[in-house]
């Protein structure tokens, strides 16, 4: 059991421990430094992902809006050509 423990957590128990208590610190005081706190950090994920969905159905409107531009232009040009080629 504790070698699939240790395989797992990529170190000791022990010494994960620790690494996680400094890593836990540091940022802690980068936060602190910054006056972030972890709903703000919650916020701004949720916000950045709204702000991609909008973008992302902007997107889709501006190739809709592409397609009927060229399609007013390739259907009637496409016709015409069946038309002439169907003489031959």
């Amino acid at each position: 059991m504790s070698g699939k423990l240790t395989r797992f957590l990529g170190d000791t128990p022990g010494r994960t421990i620790v690494k996680l208590i400094v890593i836990s610190f540091i940022v802690g005081a980068v936060m602190n430094a910054f006056n972030w706190y972890p709903v703000d950090v919650i916020f701004a994920v949720r916000d950045f992902l709204v702000n991609v969905w909008n973008l992302g159905f902007a997107a889709l409107g501006r190739f809709g809006d592409y397609l009927l531009l060229g399609a007013a232009i390739v259907i009637p040009a496409f016709i015409i050509l069946r038309i002439l080629s169907y003489r031959n």
